[in-house]
């Protein structure tokens, strides 16, 4: 007696193991940190889904037809929308210090003020398949962030009861990334990593010894980027996707000028930010109905 897989059968063994697949490459970037866990993950999402497929492969004779699965090969545009969370190490020279102190540049969600770490932006792509269903690609994204926090400080070169405020936030943050992935039908789990710039704005506001100040600095800073996240194809062109994306940008100093009495000093940073996203792309040379 021949044996033969159903679509129903199919359905239920795919599911099995994408939810799998996906459990375990999450699990690598939690346990061995994003930067060591992101090529644990690709190595383990290939092994996976190999298996997936061959448990998908029919025995015997079906009379089902030749299955289509979903073409990813071409460019796509999308939106991306985040809630974001990091730290920031600091310390100053000048203006009354040596000062140092950290920031934990993370705002709660409040409805109803409308407030929050939030992300949001565009991206843009191109994905390259292979007959083995592995998916090379690259992709270029920019956000807009409302990340920012700020902390008070008092000066040890000033009177008693001298103090200022430092603040620090993060306004846009592009990245040009690879992206490695594996398709299983509509279902694209993908690793990327590559560089991203951080556009920050620092002040540092107060007064020593009677003389008030208002320090300003703003700088670019080139760090490095590595993600995970799972995109499923839903209806004809368009995909869905949820991502994981943690940013390094390490030590850089910042030239502060005060406005008022054009005393300068130097902040020196570092930045990481981790984020959470959901993006919807639509694929430009998608055939599928």
């Amino acid at each position: 007696m021949s044996l033969v897989i159903t679509a129903a059968q199919r359905s239920v063994r795919r599911a099995r193991c994408l939810s799998s697949t996906i459990f375990s490459f999450l699990a690598s970037l939690v346990q061995s940190g994003p930067a060591r866990g992101t090529g644990i993950g690709i190595a383990m999402l290939l092994a996976l889904t190999a298996a997936c497929r061959a448990a998908d492969l029919p025995i015997g004779t079906s009379n089902m037809g030749p299955i289509r699965s979903y073409d990813w090969a071409g460019a796509y545009v999308g939106a991306e929308l985040g809630y974001a969370t990091g730290a920031s190490n600091w310390s100053v020279t000048g203006a009354g210090g040596p000062l140092s102190g950290s920031f934990d540049v993370f705002r709660e969600f409040d409805a109803f003020e409308g407030t929050g770490s939030y992300f949001e932006g565009l991206e843009a792509g191109y994905n390259y398949v292979l007959p083995s269903h592995l998916v090379l690609g690259v992709e270029g994204a920019v956000s807009g962030s409302t990340l920012k926090d700020s902390t008070t400080v008092s000066f040890p070169a000033g009177f008693p009861g001298d103090q200022g405020i430092v603040n620090a936030k993060t306004d846009f943050l592009p990245s040009i990334t690879a992206r490695l992935g594996v398709a299983i039908d509509r279902v694209l789990l993908y690793a990327k990593g590559g560089v991203a710039w951080s556009g920050d704005e620092t002040n540092v506001i107060g007064s020593v010894m009677g003389t008030a100040f208002s320090f300003q600095g703003l700088d670019t800073r080139t760090g490095f980027t590595a993600s995970g996240g799972v995109d499923w194809a839903f209806s004809g062109p368009w995909s869905v996707n949820v991502e994981y994306d943690y940013y390094q940008f390490g030590h850089g100093n910042v030239f502060m000028t005060d406005s008022i009495n054009a005393f300068t000093g130097i902040v020196d940073t570092k930045q990481s930010i981790q984020v959470v996203k959901v993006g919807v792309n639509f694929h430009l040379w998608s055939s599928d109905e």
